[in-house]
């Protein structure tokens, strides 16, 4: 498929005609079958522990959002470049809840047949920019949406796995033990996260929301192969060359 484009009129590109995108497709758990991914949704400070390790305040307020670009998102077992522009690249495992049902102001007691499956995540951040960037009271977009950020296991439906409020959560680097929690210590539980986020846009089949990590973040290395375990779903792997 390709889409033309209109120029302005005596650049010499009025014809110009570009490919469409290729659309990101992610492996689904024991089949041959492909999600496809629409947008990235990210919670912030969902664990009070890890909440407390950044010297920010646990406090039950709304949570709060932000995005990484659908092309950042990479299926696990992939060997990437080292990030750039970055001497302190951390990783966070987390939850992830793919959409199947669309919606908007969708009831915390209604979620559960908005979601299509879940996966384990590494949402992947350059902390020093991100340090910068909350030092000059500016987005933190280059922080979490460079390339190759959102880490993302295997996708297990719903039906196979039930409603994940509670589970093992870790990461591994190497051998060693980095993040050790409980999807039991959310501060804001999925039900909750896809009832908010609804109220905020309307929610759509392919949308997955990452719903924010344990204390224990940490810095990773070139050479060094990331672990992220969820109980009862695949795990999510990346190794930085």
């Amino acid at each position: 498929m390709h889409v033309a484009v209109r120029w302005f009129k005596n650049t010499g590109m009025e014809n110009l005609v570009l490919p469409a995108p290729a659309p990101v497709l992610l492996p689904v758990s024991g089949s041959d079958g492909l999600f496809p991914v629409r947008r990235i949704f990210c919670v912030g400070r969902n664990y009070a522990e890890h909440a407390r390790e950044m010297g920010l305040d646990p406090e039950k307020k709304k949570p709060f959002f932000f995005n990484k670009p659908v092309d950042t998102a990479i299926p696990s077992g992939r060997t990437i470049p080292f990030p750039v522009a970055t001497e302190n690249l951390h990783h966070e495992a987390e939850l992830v809840v793919a959409i199947g049902t669309g919606g908007m102001d969708i009831a915390p007691e209604d979620t559960a047949t908005h979601i299509w499956g879940y996966a384990a995540g590494n949402d992947l951040t350059r902390r020093d920019l991100q340090a910068q960037a909350k030092e000059d009271r500016r987005p933190w977009c280059m922080a979490k949406g460079f390339d190759n950020s959102a880490v993302i296991g295997p996708l297990k439906p719903a039906t196979e796995c039930g409603d994940m409020t509670r589970g093992a959560i870790r990461c591994h680097v190497g051998d060693d033990v980095r993040q050790d929690g409980d999807l039991s210590e959310m501060i804001w539980p999925t039900a909750n996260i896809i009832s908010f986020l609804s109220g905020l846009v309307t929610l759509q089949p392919g949308d997955l929301i990452m719903t924010g990590t344990p204390a224990g973040v940490g810095q990773l290395h070139a050479g060094e192969t990331c672990t992220i375990s969820i109980d009862g779903l695949d795990s999510a792997t990346v190794t930085l060359a």
